[in-house]
């Protein structure tokens, strides 16, 4: 047993800075790199990458980064965890194998854990009284089974650490749970049971902060003025130990900073009850946690209680949830906010002329209350406004009400208030609107499997 172990945030999403992942397995030592590229949107989008390629489905931003990582990984060893396999981790394994042998890295051992996809199983459990009824809303799944996108369960830690076990040099998910990318390796190293609930809740707090990349060392904070070289922020390191207890850390030469204050913001990101934290693997109580700043960019998390986790995992599913698009102008001094206020007036009456049916149509002058409305500040009388940008957004289910829109748009230039500009990239097209459901499902129901392969060795284990 390795104490302390380092695990490093490389990724907080699909889309975060590519550099990150190369600086925290270059400018120091790590233990494990996890990275994080799933949220609940982003399955739906990959799984219509899948429909038209059964070559795609995966964070393809992965592959790039696993290329200029494996020097580092042939140097070092660190190992790398992540969730980027989306809704095709086989695809993503096999692009990677196809790196390392281009590479010249016969010894790597790639694992894949699968299972988490529901969709082809949607009928049978439906039919065997499996509900996955909306868990916020109660409203039945039958409402939406004709439109369902995606739908998979968040597997949690341990099919990680099986992989692990099995010799893995990167562990590729599908859709798990963004603490457990953190929390897996804690549990292998340190030998932790699945009735070690303490220790798994603070794996899980780890995990937590961890999860959004630089949000927890300076980046989104609100003292953003305070946080230097942002230019060069460096992602969190959890150093784990034994007990349960972190400090919370970056590397030495990098942008940002760790203190008390952006721990505890990106611990209160995204949760409900604080009470009642649920992960496949424990409950944890976040009212329990200690922080405590133990030097520079060092902050120590200690304390942390747990509960037996539920018999059920989330499903995160989604559905098609009809046509949106959205088009802006801009409409100058005087009288900007006037003129834009009238021309939104002007397109909805030339849309309810034609008789279409929106769900929404929302207009915002940005420049002008556009993010807070009456809680936003006005410094100046709204007269004196240079300008003031006019976007509008609608959403229907008919695809040509949103058709409509956009053709609408463009003539509010020579028919509408004067003093307009701004409208570039030719008329909105429409975009389809992806909803999400949450349910749960009994863990009966879903059980993961976990591939490790070695360039032509596969080895598979329930």
């Amino acid at each position: 047993m390795k104490a302390p172990i380092r695990i490093a945030s490389g990724q907080g999403f699909w889309g975060d800075w590519q550099r990150a992942p190369i600086m925290q397995a270059s400018l120091g030592p790590i233990d494990y790199l996890v990275m994080d590229y799933l949220a609940e949107v982003t399955m739906s989008i990959m799984q219509k990458q899948k429909l038209r390629s059964s070559s795609l489905g995966y964070a393809r931003d992965f592959p790039e980064v696993v290329a200029e990582l494996l020097p580092l990984w042939k140097e070092k060893r660190f190992k790398i965890i992540t969730n980027a396999g989306g809704v095709n981790p086989e695809a993503c394994r096999a692009r990677i194998m196809e790196i390392a042998r281009e590479q010249g890295m016969t010894d790597l051992r790639v694992g894949v854990v699968e299972g988490d996809d529901l969709l082809p199983r949607l009928d049978d459990l439906l039919a065997r009284g499996i509900k996955l009824d909306n868990m916020e809303t109660g409203e039945p799944f039958e409402t939406i089974r004709d439109r369902i996108v995606s739908a998979n369960v968040y597997f949690g830690a341990f099919p990680i650490v099986e992989a692990l076990k099995q010799g893995a040099d990167i562990v590729i998910t599908g859709r798990t749970t963004d603490t457990g990318l953190t929390l897996a390796p804690m549990i292998y190293e340190f030998g932790w049971t699945e009735e070690d609930w303490n220790l798994l809740a603070a794996g899980t707090v780890a995990g937590h902060i961890n999860e959004c990349g630089a949000q927890a060392t300076g980046g989104n904070f609100t003292d953003w003025q305070t946080v230097p070289d942002l230019a060069h922020i460096g992602f969190p390191i959890i150093e784990a130990y034994p007990d349960g207890s972190f400090i919370v850390t970056k590397h030495e030469g990098t942008g940002g900073l760790v203190t008390e204050a952006t721990v505890k913001e990106q611990l209160v990101y995204e949760i409900g009850d604080p009470t009642s934290y649920i992960t496949p693997e424990c409950v944890a109580d976040f009212t329990s946690i200690q922080v405590r700043q133990e030097g520079r960019d060092r902050v120590r998390v200690w304390g942390v209680q747990g509960q037996p986790p539920t018999p059920f995992y989330k499903v995160s599913a989604s559905y098609a949830a009809g046509w949106k698009a959205a088009s802006t102008l801009v409409y100058s001094w005087p009288d900007a906010a006037e003129k834009a206020r009238a021309a939104a007036r002007i397109l909805k009456t030339r849309l309810e002329d034609l008789g279409l049916q929106f769900d929404e149509f929302r207009y915002e002058l940005i420049g002008l209350k556009a993010l807070a409305e009456d809680a936003a500040p006005i410094f100046c009388d709204e007269k004196d406004l240079n300008e003031v940008m006019l976007r509008v957004a609608v959403r229907a289910q008919d695809r040509k009400a949103i058709e409509a829109f956009g053709k609408e748009v463009a003539p509010l230039i020579l028919t509408g208030p004067s003093g307009v500009t701004g409208f570039a990239g030719g008329r909105p097209k429409p975009s389809e609107v992806i909803a999400y459901w949450p349910a749960l499902i009994p863990k009966t129901e879903a059980t993961p499997r976990v591939v490790v392969t070695s360039l032509g060795v596969e080895e598979e284990r329930p």
